[in-house]
C-alpha cells in the first residue's frame, strides 16, 4: 500500500517507509524534521522535465505522459521501488505545494499498476542439464534460392 503525503505535514507511525521522492531537497525542512527513511531522486522527474511542467496545472497531462514514459526507461529504480512496496507499506514524501499536480500521483499509480516483480523461488530438485541439440551442422548450399531442390 502506497500513501501519499507532504514532507511538511507532519509523520506518522503508520506512514511505513517515508521515501523521498524529490530529485532536490525541500527546502527549509532538516533531515531530522523530514523523518525520511530512503531518498530516491532517481524515480523524481528529470530536471527538464520538471522545470518544463513549472507546476502548471495546464500542461498536467502532457508531463503526465512524458514523466510515465521517463519511469518505463528507468526500470531498475522502479524495480527497487516495487520491491521496497510489496514488502511493507510506504509513504511517498514530495515537497509541491499542489497536491492535485505533482509528479508523486504519477509515481504511485505506475508502481501500483506495474506488474508485480515475481521473487524466484529456490526448488529442491536439481536442476537438468539442457538437452543437446539433435541437429547436425550441414554444410550451406550454394544454389539461388528460386533454384528447384534436387533429390538424390
Amino acid at each position: 500500500m502506497i500513501k501519499l503525503k507532504r514532507v511538511y505535514d507532519r509523520a506518522d507511525a503508520d506512514d511505513g517507509v517515508r521515501i523521498l521522492v524529490d530529485r532536490l531537497w525541500p527546502r527549509g525542512v532538516t533531515k531530522a524534521d523530514a523523518h525520511v527513511d530512503r531518498w530516491l531522486k532517481d524515480v523524481a522527474p528529470s530536471p527538464a522535465l520538471r522545470i518544463w511542467f513549472g507546476h502548471d496545472p495546464a500542461r498536467w497531462n502532457e508531463f503526465r505522459r512524458k514523466y510515465l514514459a521517463e519511469l518505463k526507461q528507468r526500470t531498475d529504480d522502479t524495480a527497487e521501488l516495487r520491491d521496497l512496496v510489496a514488502q511493507e507499506p510506504v509513504t511517498f514524501v514530495y515537497a509541491a505545494k499542489d497536491t492535485r499536480h505533482t509528479h508523486a500521483l504519477v509515481l504511485k499509480d505506475f508502481v501500483e499498476r506495474a506488474a508485480p516483480r515475481k521473487v524466484a523461488a529456490k526448488s529442491a530438485a536439481p536442476k537438468r542439464a539442457p538437452a543437446k541439440s539433435r541437429t547436425t551442422k550441414r554444410s550451406r548450399s550454394t544454389r539461388p534460392k528460386d533454384a528447384p531442390r534436387r533429390r538424390p
